[in-house]
């Protein structure tokens, strides 16, 4: 039976750390990156695995690439602090590494959970991820946000899920989008126009294609609070692609 190595990326995850790792103990290495925190991340963590390494903060793909050179094994499987393998999902990968892979990376649905509640419109399900994958053929994408694994090789789907915990409270879901669209607005400023008009067609847009395209409406409530928090995300996206584009032509005039 092959070997598999856990890799997690943390920082200030006190509240889910503990969930996710109960749910790899079966694994042979779990393989924890920490950026700093400052509540009892790392103390949990040490509870599960001997090899907790600090690793100062240089980006979600970078960090991500520090964690998979650091696990020992050819096989790993990449989680989220927010997350939790399932019993099912467990199975199906202990059958893989028993075989010897058929494939060399795997697509694993993700259930996501917002408020309690499984989201499955919106898009959010099936979700795919590529989570498990042969070390050695697999790098990272160079983004600054939404990265994901590229493997060089062949690639199958399974059917057990990633347990996906979002949305604690609204303050927390609105600090992570001012992040997130932050790090989108540098990433595509450059490449993309963002005028006024952009933030009034652009967020409607969105909006409009999370609630009624992707049938956030059969998701109640919760769907329509997940649609009005994509079209926020939107909106300040091209806002600050906007403010981004004119510091630079400021800055132009000033040379």
């Amino acid at each position: 039976m092959e070997k598999i190595s856990i890799s997690l990326i943390v920082f200030n995850e006190e509240k889910n750390i503990e969930r996710c790792l109960k749910s790899v103990t079966w694994a042979d290495e779990i393989v924890v990156v920490d950026s700093g925190s400052k509540d009892r991340t790392v103390e949990l963590a040490k509870k599960y695995t001997g090899v907790v390494i600090h690793n100062d903060w240089e980006g979600f793909a970078a960090q991500k690439e520090f964690a998979l050179r650091n696990c020992s094994n050819d096989w790993v499987l990449s989680l989220d602090a927010d997350e939790e393998v399932s019993e099912e999902l467990q199975k199906e990968i202990k059958q893989i590494l028993l075989k010897g892979g058929v494939a060399d990376g795997f697509y694993i649905p993700r259930k996501t959970f917002f408020n309690g509640q499984w989201i499955k419109s919106c898009g959010w399900y099936p979700g795919y991820q590529l989570r498990l994958f042969k070390k050695d053929k697999t790098s990272l994408t160079k983004r600054k946000v939404h990265e994901g694994f590229e493997v060089d090789g062949t690639r199958g789907h399974l059917k057990g899920d990633i347990l996906h915990y979002t949305h604690f409270d609204l303050e927390t879901t609105i600090s992570k989008i001012n992040k997130y669209s932050t790090l989108e607005a540098e990433e595509k400023y450059l490449s993309k126009t963002a005028l006024p008009i952009n933030f009034i067609l652009n967020p409607v847009a969105a909006f409009i294609q999370h609630y009624f395209i992707r049938k956030g409406f059969t998701d109640g409530v919760n769907g329509l609070i997940i649609s009005i928090l994509h079209a926020t995300t939107n909106l300040m996206t091209y806002m600050k692609m906007w403010e981004l584009k004119r510091a630079d032509r400021k800055r132009t005039r000033e040379l």
